[in-house]
């Protein structure tokens, strides 16, 4: 494989792109340097990029084809290593690690008689560390594929996991979607049963209901191994090992497979930005000190996640969290990664008590950390080079410049971001403002202010807004009347019946002018009416809140149905349309008294009232091309719970009249003329009835699609 240039190859791109990263050119330089770096040295030094991220074929423990059993380890601050478990009575000193270079250490197991295997399947096992001060500790290898824990055990149990018969994958890995449509998933909380649910439970109760929903793309959370359930599974104990609450590996791989075979790909929501401080069972302290695998304190720990923070600059980590990416993509065949916690990655200050305003300084300097950057770049490169369909997406707050440019741009370069202001901006607006008193362009900015070139996933709500202590947007928007008003048995109250159409409206303004794909979490499609909360001391340990209630969708005497298949309908529009991959929309209208807005995109006409109660009788609206336009999506449909005041047949033809100054010429949206500032070319309106609180989508009926 060649080694890419020591200086940024197309550094000059980025430039052009962005006039205003040009000061800073020099620490682009150096990023990509440090990142060369460590790619030259894989190359040079390690037999190369596959092999090295290839690891979790050496550490750990492994059973040779004769029946040999070989350990490897990497514990620089240790006096002696030495391994037991079932096969040796548990005798904590009888199978020594031999000493190596660079702090690793290597047992070697002969096989038994006629090949036995010295370490069967199931086998129980423990790392065993002397430390300089002679203190004698049990731990998991960092490496561990499993590990489980009894119902009467505090911490988990490393177990050798080896099947006979392993799962074999029977359907191909889709390609990669034009168009990312997400839907966040946790497999524990994926049943209205109050208990822990389980892989196969996900498989095949939640992925039909993900398929028939419209989405392509399903992001697992809470799948590496965490001790504290109630962590969301954000505070990972064990890297390599899948979680043993939903069932034994084969039952994830099965989940996998089944999703390919509907199209869907899958997604893992990887936590490398942080460990859990837990020891036992856990990295920390593995070989008696604080500074295997993390910066010493007080550098070291995160403060308000109280965790551990991984020194990306060691070369042991590097193989580590490499390792871990690929084994998670090659060993179970997932589709990427969703990077959790990139912002406390970039920065020293991790983010904390810093309130990014925007101003470019912010993003360069002391404050920001390359060893993390470099790691997040090595490990775009190696994704994608060794994968090129997978999709690696950034939870990243601050705004940092680049982070979805391409690495040979000076980029970090990852796919996606999330759009995280979007669901802060629905919060704040539901939270603080009369309906009357929403500004539409403040909507349109929050929607629209993206990074050109680097690609957004919008989302409206994601896990974050549906945890206790928050509250999603259908709780904001009818709270308490949910649980009593919901039936269509019972009058429609003007509270439910406000909550469901802007609960419509709020998702399909995100979703078709947001970004270049659209999240959503579990339940939150139809409106699940209850918080998430997990089973803690909190609330006697209670998985009530712990649960999704998907037969309330289902129920055709419940009103949740109605957001559901709209919900449906969207994503369906979309695959049709496809305006997630096409270029952004271009907005013609956004009118703060009427509270109006309307923009194009992927040759759909989006057309939306926000007005708690004015309707308008013949409403021009600006479009780019002329031709007879049709209702593809209307919210105030019957089977969405509207008012059906819309005549689903109408035929809406166009005028060529100079309305909102929208342009009909090869001139991109906002370009002007030299003579009289305004766009050129012909002009186009349509005149329609738009209720109040209503969404429609028009299509234009002479193009073809």
């Amino acid at each position: 494989m060649a080694v890419l240039s020591p200086s940024v190859p197309e550094l000059e791109r980025l430039m052009e792109k962005d006039p205003y990263l040009t000061p800073f050119e020099q620490d682009f330089e150096r990023r990509y340097s440090i990142f060369h770096r460590i790619l030259k040295n894989i190359e040079e030094n390690e037999g190369g990029l596959d092999k090295f991220t290839k690891s979790y074929q050496t550490f750990g423990v492994h059973r040779f084809t004769d029946g040999g059993f070989y350990c490897k380890e990497w514990a620089p601050g240790a006096e002696a290593v030495f391994l037991t478990g079932d096969f040796n009575n548990w005798n904590p000193f009888s199978h020594p690690y031999k000493k190596m270079d660079f702090g690793k250490w290597e047992l070697f197991i002969p096989p038994g008689p006629d090949g036995f295997n010295p370490v069967p399947h199931g086998s129980k096992l423990k790392v065993v560390i002397r430390t300089q001060s002679g203190e004698i500790l049990y731990r998991i290898s960092p490496w561990a594929r499993y590990v489980d824990r009894e119902s009467t055990n505090v911490n988990y149990e490393w177990v050798n996991w080896e099947p006979p018969n392993p799962y074999r994958r029977r359907h191909p890995v889709p390609k990669k979607p034009k168009s990312l449509r997400i839907y966040e998933s946790h497999v524990g909380i994926a049943s209205p049963e109050g208990k822990i649910a389980s892989y196969k439970n996900f498989t095949h109760n939640v992925l039909p209901k993900v398929k028939d929903l419209g989405y392509n793309c399903i992001q697992l959370m809470a799948v590496m191994e965490h001790a504290y359930y109630a962590s969301f599974g954000y505070q990972i104990t064990s890297f390599f090992a899948a979680s043993s609450r939903y069932g034994p590996p084969d039952d994830l791989k099965e989940l996998i497979d089944v999703a390919h075979s509907m199209e869907i790909i899958v997604l893992l929501d990887v936590v490398h930005s942080h460990a859990s401080k837990n020891s036992e069972d856990g990295l920390n302290k593995f070989d008696g000190t604080d500074s295997a695998f993390f910066h010493s304190d007080p550098r070291g720990t995160h403060s308000l996640w109280d965790s551990r923070l991984f020194d990306y600059s060691n070369w042991e980590v590097l193989r580590f969290l490499l390792s871990n990416l690929r084994w998670w993509l090659e060993e179970y065949a997932f589709d990427g990664f969703r990077f959790d916690g990139v912002s406390s990655m970039l920065y020293h200050h991790h983010g904390i008590g810093v309130a990014f305003s925007g101003d470019y300084h912010e993003y360069f300097g002391m404050h920001v950390d390359e060893d993390a950057i470099a790691y997040l770049m090595m490990a775009n490169h190696m994704i994608h080079f060794l994968h090129p369909e997978c999709v690696t997406i950034a939870e990243e707050v601050s705004g940092m410049p680049v982070l979805c440019c391409p690495i040979t741009e000076g980029g970090t370069g990852f796919d996606y971001r999330l759009a995280m202001a979007i669901p802060d901006k629905w919060i704040q607006i539901i939270k603080e403002l009369k309906d009357e008193d929403w500004n539409m362009g403040n909507i349109v900015f929050t929607l629209t202010n993206r990074r050109y070139g680097e690609k957004c996933i919008a989302y409206a709500e994601s896990h974050d807004q549906a945890l206790v202590g928050d509250k999603t947007l259908a709780f904001r928007l009818m709270d308490a009347e949910m649980y009593s008003n919901m039936s269509i048995l019972s009058p429609l109250t003007p509270i439910i019946d406000r909550g469901i159409q802007l609960h419509k409206m709020i998702r399909l303004i995100t979703h078709a002018l947001g970004g270049e794909g659209y999240l959503n979490f579990m339940g939150n499609e139809f409106g699940h009416p209850e918080w998430l909360d997990f089973p803690r001391k909190g609330n006697n340990e209670s998985y009530h809140y712990a649960r999704r209630q998907f037969h309330l969708a289902d129920d055709q005497l419940l009103r949740y149905r109605f957001l559901n298949e709209f919900d449906r309908d969207m994503n369906n529009l979309e695959e049709r349309f496809s305006w997630l991959s096409s270029p952004p929309a271009y907005v013609s209208e956004t009118h703060e008294s009427n509270k109006v807005i309307a923009f194009e995109r992927a040759n759909l006409l989006f057309i939306f009232n926000f007005h708690p109660s004015k309707s308008y009788t013949d409403y021009r609206v600006g479009t780019e091309k002329p031709g007879k336009y049709k209702i593809a999506l209307d919210s105030d449909a019957p089977q969405y719970g509207g008012h059906s005041r819309l005549d689903q047949n109408t035929e809406f033809f166009s005028q060529e009249y100079s309305h909102n100054y929208r342009s009909n010429s090869l001139l991109q949206p906002n370009s002007m003329s030299e003579s009289d500032g305004q766009p050129q070319g012909p002009q186009h309106y349509l005149k329609v009835y738009i209720p109040t609180r209503v969404a429609i989508v028009l299509q234009n009926m002479d193009i073809q699609q």
